[in-house]
């Protein structure tokens, strides 16, 4: 009988091992009520001249990369709304953009990926098709263009020799780094002096026939010189000429003959950025060009003051929560994981796993994306998941919903609230908790709070920057894999 037993518990331990998980998910969090509403009232009130931007000084860089993919080098984050001094008369308001910026951003990737599977090429006028002339000005858009989408953190870099600092967005879901340049026929109003090619020694122009600007999507050529052009989910846009630069990251280093845009005429809602650093998967972005074996960041709370950062080639942290991390067939640009499910307060949601894999065609999947606030979820799947939530909330009081959230709680009067855990599973059952605060956001600063994702019936499926908040993502390119580590900033 002691040998059958002890026969039926081996067989029971060792007979099954992908159904355990080594990781197992919280079943509760304490969600700071009090801390999310001070901080909606404080971003309200920055006082700009204050806020600690870390610009790394302006010495003299003395480290090149020659190598690009051996050395680890690093830059402080921020979010846009320190470099946006736009006022709002309240949060709600401050919300309404942030959501318009988000919608316009989804539609913009989701294109991207349209045009791709279709496989058709944007069809132009005889006019725009046409190659410029020498004295041709660049007073407008190549073409209107479909959106990419513009980013939401940026950092300081410096570009040129010597280097002079400049505020520049990141970008996960785009691969063209680019920067306002002078002469300017076009440009919107920066914090920073505009970039002068002149006053560079290392600037060099891209010539039309060179591979990188076979690479653009839109191209043209003005007195032998690559035109390039990039538009953006809200409209904006930025046109060219191609250029290869130096750009140092503070006392990390610098890299030279880094290809990026010259923009001369540039439009739109930049919040007062010089340009804009490409991380996307393509030929065209930094990481590509850097030939990166890793690249990670930490966002901080966009209504927080503090900082975060970006790092490439550092490792991965021991602790991260691991999954694939592939590309489309189609386009090279996002970034895929392979996320299978979720769960509410340590219990597995229902939700076929094939609703997030990427399939042969390049359809299907999920992104990470740093550029998208709030993540859209396949829409069947999204309401298995809030169902599950709200099923757990029932002794929270209940709000009523606000834009694209459709579910809301009033949490006026409360300093902490314990809500049920929502994690990440991914590939191999294993569980990434998030913390109340990256899927409860608040709407206003009266103790609103929200569900903070939701449905779509579009490819790709996102998951956004309100849930990576204070996680350390990283990117491990030579192994394809992505980390997720919390708290990491």
């Amino acid at each position: 009988m002691a040998v059958t037993t002890t026969f039926f518990l081996f067989t029971l331990l060792f007979s099954f091992p992908l159904t355990f998980s080594l990781t197992l998910p919280t079943t509760t969090s304490p969600l700071d009520v009090s801390s999310a509403i001070k901080r909606t009232l404080d971003i309200l009130n920055v006082n700009y001249s204050r806020v600690q931007l870390q610009p790394f000084g302006q010495e003299t860089m003395q480290k090149s990369f020659l190598n690009r993919s051996s050395c680890s080098f690093s830059f402080a984050l921020h979010s846009i709304e320190i470099l946006n001094k736009t006022q709002y008369k309240d949060y709600k308001t401050l919300l309404d953009s942030r959501l318009d910026r988000d919608l316009a951003r989804v539609n913009s990737l989701v294109s991207k990926l349209q045009r791709a599977l279709d496989k058709e090429k944007v069809k132009h006028s005889d006019a725009d098709n046409e190659m410029l002339t020498q004295g041709d000005e660049l007073s407008a858009p190549l073409v209107s263009g479909e959106s990419q989408g513009s980013g939401e953190y940026f950092a300081r870099i410096g570009v040129g020799s010597p280097a002079e600092q400049y505020y520049m967005v990141i970008d996960t879901g785009s691969d063209v780094s680019w920067i306002q340049c002078e002469p300017c026929i076009d440009c919107y109003e920066q914090s920073d002096s505009i970039y002068d090619p002149s006053s560079s020694s290392s600037y060099e122009s891209v010539s039309c026939d060179s591979p990188q600007c076979e690479q653009l999507e839109v191209s043209a050529c003005s007195r032998d010189s690559c035109i390039y052009e990039v538009t953006y989910g809200d409209g904006s846009f930025t046109v060219g000429n191609l250029m290869t630069e130096t750009l140092s990251f503070g006392k990390s280093g610098y890299v030279e003959n880094v290809i990026m845009g010259c923009g001369h005429d540039n439009e739109g809602l930049f919040a007062a950025a010089a340009g804009l650093l490409g991380l996307g998967g393509g030929s065209l972005s930094l990481p590509e060009q850097l030939k990166a074996s890793s690249f990670s960041y930490c966002l901080v709370d966009r209504d927080s003051n503090n900082t975060g950062t970006f790092e490439f080639n550092s490792p991965l942290p021991r602790d991260s929560v691991t999954t694939t991390l592939s590309k489309s067939s189609q386009t090279e640009t996002f970034y895929y994981v392979g996320l299978t499910g979720f769960a509410v307060g340590g219990q597995s949601v229902q939700i076929n796993e094939s609703t997030f894999e990427l399939d042969e065609y390049g359809d299907g999947g999920i992104i990470v994306d740093c550029g998208t606030a709030v993540s859209r979820i396949e829409t069947q799947a999204y309401y298995s998941l809030r169902d599950a939530f709200r099923s757990q909330t029932t002794n929270l009081k209940s709000a009523q919903g606000y834009a694209l959230f459709d579910t809301c709680y009033n949490f006026a009067g409360l300093s902490n609230v314990k809500v049920p855990t929502v994690s990440f599973i991914f590939d191999g059952r294993k569980y990434f908790d998030l913390p109340p605060e990256n899927y409860l956001t608040p709407v206003d600063s009266d103790g609103t709070f929200c569900f903070a994702f939701a449905p779509t019936n579009s490819s790709p499926q996102i998951i956004g920057n309100i849930q990576q908040q204070g996680t350390r993502v990283t990117f491990d390119l030579s192994n394809e894999r992505v980390g997720f580590a919390s708290p990491k900033c």
